[in-house]
């Protein structure tokens, strides 16, 4: 990315949808609600043939205080500092406003470059709008329209300049994001780089602290925290170093009963942190200490078993915990009793508010990013397999045994395993669930995601299903 544009102005001025926009992307939330987006989102941006990052940012508010729109303000201000330029929106058919005029005078004490443009300019409602955006003092405003696309190549024109000053200083290029890590990838390990960072998403119930555990491992207030539940709204990603291993974490929206979820705009939240579990490669999934393993924490650990991801289970606000031997053993015979897809998952205890436990964290995800990407070969699941079938053989439908004839590994994240055999339909799930669980323990493969698939010698015949045909040497002579 060349440089960074942060989208800056009042609640419900069209900033999200600008900025879904450049990114070509529904990424961020948008709603007709005010006040929807609460932290900084970032997104890779084009325009033309310009690349650049974009950033989202909360409604200005005329708040100083500690209350959630004050600490929103405080972000967004950091923002501006942050980025190179700042795009400042009003809204032209409402015209300029009072706030307009007290964030127009902190921009300009900043000394930050800015970018004065008028949305919603379609049509003649917006004209007066647009003029009144001249007695900001800030230029000549763009006169733009988000929704509908107008006003993108006069953006074009503003930001070259600006690109061709940063390209001029700035020479690293940002790392990819979104990278799906599905079962049908390649196989093999993939080291993490900077421009393919290992990929973690930190999901949760509300209230468990997903946000403030973030913004401990970055060692900065990054993401908006506060004793009001459901605080997050969008999956925000934020870059960071673990000795020098380059890595992208997810906070996500705290994700309550189905049942519960009754407005739009939290089903939109939710949806974007499901999201942001397909696309990442480990998840944490924390835990409130006062209230561990409720429901909707085992749909949320079983929802990204399903995705195929490598899962680390930690538990925070330990700080607060009295008995905590206890505690820690009633959690692990709690964690096999209820989470027996995830045999062996790593349990960490961790307190977001003074920073223990995150050492333990930051291993357990290597180590579960480890196992996820593990390969066994070939040789040694052979061998293994026999010993399998001679400590318990395979059921006997009809009186015929079912024989296993050999075993190999087709995937890795997660790791997933074909068994050859006679008669697959036949193999009870019982009996796959015993393979599945020796190979966590006799390849060392706790907590992880195992796919196992039984398939007949039959299944690989190019012939069948193919009927005979007379050779085209013969046919002449039978006409």
């Amino acid at each position: 990315m060349s440089f960074t544009l942060a989208i800056v102005g009042r609640p419900n001025v069209g900033k999200s949808t600008l900025f879904n926009r450049l990114v070509g992307r529904r990424l961020a939330l948008v709603d007709d609600q005010p006040g929807v987006t609460r932290d900084l989102r970032e997104g890779e941006a084009k325009l033309g043939d310009l690349r650049f990052t974009v950033v989202d940012t909360a409604g200005l508010e005329d708040a100083t205080d500690d209350s959630l729109q004050g600490r929103m303000r405080r972000l967004t201000e950091r923002a501006v500092e942050m980025a190179d330029a700042c795009l400042f929106v009003v809204d032209a058919r409402v015209g300029v406003t009072p706030v307009d005029e007290v964030f127009a005078e902190i921009l300009r004490r900043k000394g930050t470059t800015v970018i004065l443009a008028a949305n919603k300019c379609e049509g003649r409602a917006a004209d007066g709008g647009l003029i009144e955006a001249y007695g900001l003092g800030l230029g000549e405003p763009l006169r733009l329209s988000a929704e509908h696309g107008e006003g993108m190549p006069e953006l074009y024109s503003i930001l070259k300049p600006l690109a061709a000053e940063a390209e001029a200083r700035i020479e690293e290029t940002a790392p990819e994001t979104d990278v799906d890590v599905g079962e049908e990838d390649e196989d093999g390990p993939r080291v993490p780089t900077f421009e393919k960072p290992l990929q973690v998403a930190v999901v949760g119930r509300p209230n468990a602290g997903k946000s403030t555990l973030i913004n401990r491992l970055l060692g900065e207030d990054r993401l908006l925290t506060g004793p009001e539940a459901g605080i997050t709204r969008d999956a925000i990603s934020v870059r960071l170093d673990w000795d020098g291993l380059p890595v992208r974490i997810f906070d996500t929206a705290g994700m309550r009963k189905k049942a519960k979820v009754q407005e739009k705009l939290e089903k939109l939240s939710v949806s974007d942190g499901l999201r942001a579990v397909k696309f990442a490669e480990v998840v944490v999934v924390l835990l409130d200490a006062a209230i561990p393993f409720e429901q909707q924490d085992l749909r949320i650990a079983d929802l990204a078993e399903r995705e195929g991801r490598a899962v680390v289970i930690a538990v925070n606000k330990w700080d607060a915990e009295p008995d905590k031997n206890d505690k820690i053993l009633m959690l692990r015979e709690e964690c096999e009793r209820l989470l027996p897809q995830l045999r062996g998952v790593r349990l960490v205890t961790v307190s977001a508010k003074t920073g223990r436990g995150l050492d333990r964290l930051q291993e357990s995800i290597l180590m579960a990013h480890d196992v996820w990407n593990r390969r066994v070969k070939t040789a040694k699941l052979n061998q293994w397999l026999g010993a399998m079938v001679e400590a318990h053989p395979p059921p006997a439908p009809g009186g015929r045994r079912i024989k296993l004839r050999y075993m190999t590994q087709a995937k890795t994240r997660p790791p997933g395993f074909v068994v050859m055999c006679s008669n697959p339909k036949d193999i009870s799930e019982s009996y796959s669930r015993y393979l599945i669980n020796g190979l966590r323990q006799d390849f060392d493969m706790p907590g992880t995601p195992i796919r196992l698939w039984m398939r007949s010698q039959a299944d690989q015949n190019p012939y069948k299903g193919k009927t005979k045909s007379t050779p085209s040497r013969l046919r002449k002579h039978l006409k």
